[in-house]
């Protein structure tokens, strides 16, 4: 009886070997693996370890996100192609705070979150609406300007004679895609139907051409609508409707970068350049205070 005993150990030893090196070649390719990973890891440049801060620093450029259609806030004159605006004033002097040159680069509301989160830009400094949905995405600074929502008509619309007039059956209101005003006025709006544009310019044209009654803007661009056109009328709300503050915004997760752009504020408003920006673009109505 103890030949099939010893032959029965004799597989359980077998058994066993066979275990003990398939556990000793798994242990040997983790322990590649973790150092393949380390000396991956040690061959980073500092430069793809660092925060927005250094890269701006090593560079020697910060890139800033605009809408260079906002009236007021960083507008690009069609005829001259120069930039002008509260946030182009500081996005100037936030890049001689740091000491190094300013690349301004092309965004919108719509692709704002993507520009940010895919390093297009260091900050987006174009007036940024605070809204539920982009903080989910972006970090925001202190607010220093906040604005309510105005309509635009046309002149020659007779359905439209005050606000009230908005919101009612047969009524056209549009919105740009990727704005505030778009969640806002979904929201709102009971009776009027809601057109949504793919382009800021694209509710402008849809008034003008009369197949929209009114599109949905803030204070800065309402200016430009007046002061720009001969055919635009503003139709203000009676009393608050629905205020937002404007910041500026970064991606998250970055403190000293963050935390630095707040000193830089902090400074501007401190010693009144901030103030005297927003005075010097006329947005004082909108200043907070």
């Amino acid at each position: 009886m103890a030949a099939p005993f010893q032959s029965g150990a004799a597989i359980t030893a077998s058994h066993c070997h066979c275990i003990h090196d398939q556990l000793t070649r798994s242990n040997t390719l983790q322990r590649n693996t973790l150092l393949g990973l380390a000396l991956a890891a040690s061959l980073l440049t500092p430069a793809a370890l660092a925060g927005h801060l250094e890269k701006i620093k090593a560079s020697n450029e910060l890139k800033v996100c605009i809408w260079p259609d906002y009236y007021g806030i960083s507008y690009r004159n069609p005829k001259t192609l120069q930039l002008s605006g509260i946030d182009i004033d500081m996005a100037n002097a936030l890049g001689q705070n740091l000491a190094v040159a300013v690349k301004f680069v092309d965004s919108s509301f719509a692709t704002l979150i993507s520009d940010i989160e895919q390093d297009k830009c260091d900050i987006a400094m174009f007036a940024i609406g605070i809204t539920p949905q982009r903080m989910e995405k972006l970090r925001f600074t202190r607010p220093h300007l906040s604005s309510d929502i105005y309509a635009i008509t046309t002149k020659s619309n007779r359905r439209i004679k005050n606000w009230a007039d908005i919101d009612k059956p047969g009524m056209v209101v549009a919105v740009a895609k990727g704005t505030l005003h778009e969640p806002v006025m979904r929201e709102k709006l009971k009776q009027a139907t809601l057109l949504v544009t793919a382009t800021p310019q694209g509710r402008e044209q849809e008034v003008e051409s009369g197949r929209a009654d009114v599109f949905m803007t803030d204070y800065p661009f309402s200016r430009r609508m007046l002061e720009t056109t001969d055919w635009a009328r503003l139709v203000p709300p009676p009393a608050t409707y629905h205020l937002t503050h404007y910041a500026y915004a970064m991606q998250k997760g970055d403190d000293n970068w963050y935390n630095r752009v707040t000193s830089f504020l902090d400074s501007v408003k401190t010693d009144g350049r901030l103030l005297a920006a927003i005075k010097r673009h006329k947005l004082d109505p909108i200043a907070e205070r």
